[in-house]
């Protein structure tokens, strides 16, 4: 057998996503020599797949735009999410860390943001809730400034792209929404599509990055300047330890050969959790017995190898939380290769004149709510139903063609073969589209007419749709009065099947304040750090707002970084 070779560093990070390239960029700046290193043959993990968000309460852009929050709102806001599962240390080191790691980022690394000034908490009218102000967003990045590496970096979920075409998650996407109506974003698209077209033939593929994509662009960018290295295709095999159990290193399989990487401070698991990790998501998914009836956009990558070798180091697995993962509903438009693509809902819910029904026929909940409560809410009424755990979004001619439904956009962009394909299902009146959707017809029509009854006047005494500030955010603000609401009355209607899916998951290593893997009596194990969603959620299972997980990421990166380095801030 040959001897592997040896190498020295002082921080080795296991993961190139969001969390591990914030922890390098963060500990090479202090002075500490790193290495990154990530098993799939391209570097971003589910990071650049995402939206991008970060949930930063307290942030500096927050400030400067003259936004009131604080770290005690905030911690009261968290306290009310995490309930019993609040876990005081790492939230309050959390919020004590936000305010310099983004200031850190901003003025040291490559990684700029942008603020959701509206962008609201989740839940706003919670206890220490906020309307907005909390979600930052990396800028978009020209991908240029990456050279050959561009090549390495994960492409973003084909389903969110228009065509190929990454289109921003904030102040862009309505724009695309009005652009037929508006000749202000007539123009902001066309500039956009106009560059789009440009670099596919000069580089034969967008070069200009959003959204996820944009930061891990950024993180990897600020790498580069740094000199620090990131193997792809380089698994870890197994974790180093001394007769203390302190981790010391790791065994890398990498394309040239075994390497014994040494460290002299610690090793970052930041490996995405375990998304893909069936035999976990059937211990921990109630929606997903056997661990295949879930679907996931996650990088096929996130197989929870950062658990795994944590928990043969001694480290244990939080998975008591209440929700294991961020629920997302999902639905599968065909690929034209054959496969099944995965499509998040975060829009079209709020849209006015949508809502969601289950085979019953019935509405469950409060569409405009976030999609972690969504999902939530799907399974307790199929549960109750004993019926198939899914749920339908239907919507009639009109709304269809002004919003689009999932992955059919809106007009002038053709949908037809979507319904060949069996992704999108119509039908000339609702009893029509009931059949088509195995969905109870009686019901289905009297619950669209209980509906519209009150729909015309902007109401929704049911579920109270558009009745928070979160919910409006993503409605129509020209729908009035309420940019959620409208009556579904004109055929054709049109239906598109939602299943339930995660955008990352909660259940992880239980950690402390510092980011440091905790064994099984509580003792941080020496040199050995967690964070992403390899770490468990401070938020105790449930979602307080855009960028839940990727926020903590990078906080949690910087937190351990600093202490690797052992400096105060």
């Amino acid at each position: 057998m040959t001897t592997p070779k040896i190498q020295t560093c002082d921080v080795l990070v296991v993961g190139a996503g969001a969390a591990g390239l914030a922890t390098a960029v963060a500990a090479a700046h202090r002075g500490l020599s790193v290495m990154v290193t990530e098993k799939e043959p391209v570097f971003g993990g589910t990071s650049a797949r995402s939206g991008g968000w970060m949930w930063m309460p307290g942030n500096p852009l927050a400030s400067r735009e003259g936004i009131k929050d604080s770290a005690e709102q905030a911690r009261l806001y968290i306290e009310h999410e995490a309930g019993d599962k609040f876990d005081a240390r790492r939230v309050d080191a959390f919020l004590d860390a936000v305010p310099r790691a983004v200031e850190f980022f901003e003025q040291e690394t490559a990684l700029q943001f942008d603020l959701g000034p509206t962008f609201a908490d989740y839940h706003p009218d919670a206890a220490g809730g906020m309307p907005g102000g909390r979600s930052i967003v990396a800028k978009p990045f020209d991908g240029r400034e990456l050279g050959k590496e561009i090549s390495r970096l994960r492409p973003p979920l084909r389903e969110i792209t228009m065509l190929g075409m990454m289109i921003g998650t904030g102040k862009e996407l309505p724009h695309f929404f009005n652009f037929m109506r508006s000749p202000v974003s007539a123009y902001f698209v066309g500039k956009i599509v106009l560059r789009f077209l440009w670099d596919l033939v000069l580089y034969r593929r967008p070069m200009r990055l959003v959204n996820g994509n944009a930061l891990v662009a950024r993180l990897a960018k600020s790498c580069i300047d740094l000199n620090i290295p990131i193997l792809t295709r380089s698994p870890v095999i197994e974790l180093l330890r001394d007769e203390k159990n302190n981790v010391t290193g790791a065994i890398i399989d990498t394309p040239a050969g075994r390497t014994e990487i040494r460290t002299r401070k610690g090793v970052m698991l930041a490996a995405g959790g375990f998304s893909q990790d069936v035999v976990r998501r059937k211990e921990l998914f109630a929606h997903a017995p056997n661990g295949y009836e879930h679907v996931t956009p996650a990088a096929p990558g996130s197989t929870g190898d950062g658990l795994r070798l944590a928990e043969n180091a001694g480290g244990t697995v939080d998975d008591t939380l209440p929700q294991a993962a961020a629920w997302v509903p999902i639905s599968r438009p065909l690929r034209s290769d054959g496969t099944l693509g995965t499509f998040p809902h975060f829009v079209d819910r709020s849209k006015p004149g949508v809502i969601a029904v289950t085979r019953s026929g019935r509405r469950f909940v409060n569409e405009a709510n976030s999609y972690h409560d969504f999902c939530q809410a799907m399974l307790a009424r199929c549960t109750e139903e004993q019926s198939e755990i899914c749920a339908f979004f239907i919507t009639d001619h009109r709304a269809f063609r002004k919003y689009g439904l999932g992955f059919a956009k809106p007009s002038p962009i053709p949908y037809k073969h979507l319904v060949k394909s069996g992704y999108l299902f119509t039908g000339k009146s609702l009893a029509e589209l009931a059949g088509q959707i195995g969905v109870d017809a009686g019901e289905l029509n009297e619950t669209v007419t209980a509906f519209n009854r009150f729909a015309a006047k902007g109401e929704d005494p049911e579920f109270h749709k558009g009745s928070t500030a979160y919910n409006r955010s993503l409605g129509d603000p020209n729908q009035k009065p309420n940019p959620c609401v409208a009556p579904i009355e004109r055929g054709p209607f049109y239906a598109v099947k939602l299943m339930i899916g995660d955008l990352g998951t909660f259940a992880g290593l239980r950690c402390d304040e510092y980011a440091r893997v905790l064994d099984r009596t509580g003792r941080p194990i020496g040199g050995l750090y967690a964070a992403g969603n390899d770490a468990v959620s401070i938020m105790g299972g449930n979602y307080p707002g855009g960028g839940t997980t990727l926020g903590p990421a990078l906080a949690f990166g910087y937190i351990a970084a600093t202490h690797m380095a052992g400096a105060n801030h």
